[in-house]
């Protein structure tokens, strides 16, 4: 089964989802934002998931997860939690 390594970063709007983005892309730790912007528990823990199986997301999360290659940095993704900064770390 195919599996996915992600952290992500929740935050309320479109636009400070993609301003992170830009930040994260220019050479700002990821981690560091996690920890100070999202609004999910993960982001105490630099927004890392883990490893997760299809079925085990909430759907656009999880297309854009298995959809990246690993090391993309991908959003702004809507679900119904915010928008999410997802960067993949590792696939198997």
């Amino acid at each position: 089964m195919a599996q996915c390594n992600a952290s992500h970063i929740l935050v309320g709007s479109q636009t400070e989802a993609q301003e992170i983005i830009e930040r994260v892309r220019s050479g700002e730790n990821f981690e560091a934002l996690a920890r100070k912007h999202s609004k999910c528990p993960s982001g105490k823990d630099g927004g890392s998931l883990g490893w997760f199986g299809r079925g085990q997301m909430v759907a656009p999360f999880e297309k854009a997860c298995f959809a990246g290659k690993e090391g993309d940095v991908v959003g702004p993704v809507k679900t119904q939690f915010g928008w999410h900064v997802i960067r993949i770390n590792g696939k198997k």
